[in-house]
């Protein structure tokens, strides 16, 4: 397969360096607005620079290609799906964007590709395990998905460092989230939904963001009291988010408080993804836990160093290339529930990252 990755940053170049391990994967076109800084050991990728707005270039780009891989910020993405709709290209990107995943569901319709939005971490793989472990259940209660990208250290009072994609982050803590409560099928403020919880003895909060959830809601409506999405982050930082949202009104200026973090909030690789599922149903020997949990560190890739966050959402993506070059995929918009766990953890990058979880009652929410 040629494989073309639009954005050259931190995701795009670790979906590179995974790719260069991949036999279904010949080569790589990595595409980025600005010369990308040194890539040492991609043997298989090709760079190029311009502009992805220039819609006749991104056009020719991805003329001929086997797949595109949008790693770019969300709202470049509908002319990139709009591009690999009419080359009849294979698409994928991470957006965790709602309104930019129902663009692309659009274009979907009659290809005779796949076109898969909201793949990496969350959404993506948690979707995939979510969907896996209530699928041991024939009757579903509860499915909750919890996701934090941390630093393993922080002394600042938001025990918060960037570790991806600002203007992303700040997007997940201002739109509205869909949830199921009650059977019903809502939408509720990011920032709410608060709780604490403990995991390996260490004390974390969490809370509601939006789109991490991607299409579970539709999938499970109907079918379970409980589904929700929400972010873990260490105790204080839901309240110093919503100071800046609401009392300083920031979140009807986001480039504002996105200008904001980028130059003063640091930057770390020393960090570690949390990954919990918990599914509770019943089968015919009465009501039943279903739970995954694991801890996602930094590692190296041929001797270069990537942080958890880009490890566990490049491989995300990568995993799904590879179950589309095996044939696994269907065409038009593929939902990521859709994925057996078994057959993601079978991928070359899915099972390293992901596989050797810890299935256990861990503590509730509470």
């Amino acid at each position: 397969m040629e494989i073309c990755i639009l954005g050259a940053g931190k995701v795009g170049t670790t979906i590179g360096a995974m790719l260069e391990s991949c036999a279904f994967c010949q080569k790589v076109h990595l595409a980025d607005n600005r010369p990308p800084t040194a890539l040492p050991g991609l043997a298989k990728t090709e760079v190029e620079t311009f502009d992805f707005a220039d819609r006749a270039r991104l056009k020719a780009f991805v003329a001929g290609k086997d797949a595109v891989v949008s790693a770019a910020p969300f709202y470049l993405n509908r002319d990139i799906a709009a591009a690999c709709a009419a080359a009849a290209v294979a698409y994928f990107d991470l957006t965790e964007d709602v309104e930019t995943t129902a663009v692309v569901r659009r274009l979907a319709e009659g290809a005779k590709v796949p076109f898969m939005p909201q793949c990496g971490l969350a959404p993506g793989a948690i979707n995939i395990i979510g969907a896996s472990l209530a699928a041991e259940l024939p009757s579903l209660r509860s499915l909750e998905l919890r996701v934090g990208a941390l630093p393993l250290y922080a002394s600042n009072a938001m025990k918060y460092y960037l570790s991806w994609n600002t203007a992303g982050l700040i997007n997940e803590y201002c739109n509205l989230c869909e949830v199921i409560y009650g059977g019903r099928r809502l939408e509720v403020e990011a920032l709410d939904g608060y709780e604490r919880l403990t995991l390996d003895g260490t004390e974390y909060e969490a809370f509601y963001t939006s789109g991490g959830v991607g299409t579970l809601c539709e999938t499970y409506q109907g079918r379970v009291r409980e589904l929700n999405y929400k972010t873990i982050r260490y105790p204080g930082h839901r309240d110093l988010m919503k100071f800046l949202l609401y009392d300083l009104n920031l979140i009807d200026n986001r480039k504002l408080l996105t200008e904001i973090f980028d130059q003063e909030v640091p930057v770390t690789e020393t960090d570690v993804v949390i990954v919990y599922v918990n599914v509770v149903g019943q089968d015919e020997h009465g009501v039943r836990q279903r739970s995954f949990a694991k801890k996602i560190y930094g590692d190296l890739i041929d001797g270069r160093r990537y942080s958890a966050i880009q490890l566990s959402t490049a491989a995300g993506l990568v995993a799904v290339l590879e179950l589309y070059a095996r044939g696994k995929l269907g065409t038009g918009f593929v939902k990521q529930e859709s994925v057996a766990l078994g057959d993601f953890l079978s991928t070359r990058w899915g099972g390293k990252i992901y596989a050797g979880e810890e299935r256990s009652a861990l503590p509730s929410a509470g």
